[in-house]
């Protein structure tokens, strides 16, 4: 019988937590684990009590033609990334691995080739979260150190990388 990996295991987790998303554009499904243990989980989705885009039917960003990456601000989500870091205590995130998975949301296929954006590399940098595993396949992931992340500013150089 052959196992599946650790980084497997927990991004199929991972993708678990996606399926809660409540985007009409992209389920992002993120969990924290530190030494084999899950810290916390995450997916994006509206702000506790807010009305959720699943449920109102539309999305502001879709509706606006805004490409992936741009216009924040007029998203109603909280991405996965950061509901992950808010509901974990600092010290069990500092030296952790956050796993993180996107579906799409009409058919569950995976998205490959996603990544943070510039809020969410931000927050993960201060939570002090050392790795950020990134499901591309079924069995492939990318693997990124985030002192890549500070080391290689992007916010200085005007490559945004989303």
């Amino acid at each position: 019988m052959e196992r599946v990996s650790k980084e497997n295991y927990y991004l199929d987790i991972a993708q678990t937590v996606a399926e809660r998303s409540t985007c009409l554009r992209r389920a992002f499904g993120a969990i924290i684990v530190k030494n084999d243990v899950i810290v916390s989980t995450g997916y994006n989705g509206a702000p506790r009590g807010r009305v959720n885009c699943c449920d109102r039917g539309t999305c502001i960003r879709e509706d606006m033609n805004i490409p992936r990456g741009e216009r924040y601000e007029l998203c109603r989500s909280v991405h996965s990334e950061a509901n992950a870091i808010i509901a974990a205590p600092r010290e069990q995130m500092l030296g952790s691995t956050l796993y993180m998975v996107c579906l799409d949301p009409k058919d569950k296929s995976l998205q490959s080739g996603t990544s943070s954006c510039m809020m969410c590399k931000r927050m993960i940098i201060n939570a002090g979260i050392s790795k950020v595993v990134i499901r591309d396949t079924e069995n492939e992931f990318r693997t990124i150190d985030v002192q890549d992340w500070i080391t290689n500013d992007d916010s200085l150089s005007g490559q945004f990388g989303y």
